[in-house]
């Protein structure tokens, strides 16, 4: 017999329900299909961290999969969650989705493992747009953007790490947070977008279904961003192209013009005020911002 939770209690709302560890796997785990474990822990520091040594160790999860590709590991509470540069991610326990896989794309050459962070970006706008029913952009190159009251908000952003002889995609979906509830000015969540579902679920299925199908296309052409039409559907969800931006890039200096195009090597291509086409890397940016903004 379970003892009530206490009212008031973090893991005590109705409408934040916990994920199924169980179900998921049954619904997810297939025989000839990516992911090969799928683990629910009800709190951790970074969920990137943990696959990242667990994928040092050669531990990719449950079932027996020794540091094997397609491991999948789900916070219901991030506490030290990181988006790029280390910036800090934090939400309310069961409010979005916290989540880490493990991907290991060896028949694809390193120099287009830089595309694995937009292909999660469009499976993840993709299947969530499928299922809550919420227009949903990208900005590039890892954030998830809805329009909250008019305004474009930031709702979710994605982290790829390297880890061992893999790369670990970490996403982060604000789900249900109320604007009590929003970390920072700018930010948003589906439900303040008006999502028509908000069980995280469904959102996770659909999202992990997407990513598997768009990783298992990109690999087949071997990585190649044209050949899996991977560049040109981003570039079709992508934000910030068309716009004039900022890119503040280290030792202070700046980029400023409209955003051009996403190169083959998933590179943003700024246009200058004085004619020139200059490529800058998601690697070498500190901030993308509006010019003037």
């Amino acid at each position: 017999m379970t003892t009530p939770e206490p009212y008031g209690n973090r893991w005590s709302d109705l409408d934040r329900p916990p994920l199924d560890a169980a179900a998921l796997r049954r619904g997810l785990i297939k025989p000839d299909g990516l992911w090969t474990s799928v683990d629910v822990v009800p709190t951790t520091g970074s969920t990137n961290a943990d696959l990242a040594a667990r994928a040092q160790e050669g531990q990719g999860g449950q079932e027996g999969q020794e540091g094997g590709e397609g491991a999948v590991l789900v916070a219901e509470e991030q506490t030290a969650g990181r988006g790029r540069l280390d910036r800090t991610w934090t939400a309310p326990a069961r409010s979005g989705l916290f989540f880490s896989v493990l991907l290991k794309p060896t028949g694809v050459p390193v120099e287009r493992w830089g595309w694995l962070p937009l292909l999660a970006g469009v499976a993840t706008a993709t299947g969530l747009a499928r299922v809550v029913g919420v227009d949903l952009s990208l900005k590039w190159p890892n954030d998830l953007l809805a329009t909250v009251d008019g305004e474009e908000r930031k709702v979710g952003g994605i982290l790829a790490e390297r880890a061992g002889d893999g790369v670990v995609l970490g996403i982060g979906v604000n789900v249900s947070l109320r604007a009590d509830e929003l970390p920072v000015p700018g930010a948003g969540s589906l439900a303040l977008a008006g999502a028509k579902e908000t069980h995280r679920d469904p959102l996770l299925r659909a999202v992990l279904r997407e990513l598997e199908e768009w990783y298992g296309t990109w690999c087949a052409v071997g990585g190649d961003p044209a050949a899996s039409r991977l560049q040109e559907t981003y570039v079709a969800g992508c934000a910030t192209l068309g716009r004039q931006v900022r890119a503040e890039l280290p030792g202070g200096r700046t980029v400023t013009g409209e955003a051009l195009a996403v190169d083959a090597e998933g590179r943003l291509v700024i246009g200058t005020g004085e004619g020139v086409r200059e490529p800058v890397g998601a690697g070498d940016v500190v901030h993308l911002r509006a010019a003037g903004g």
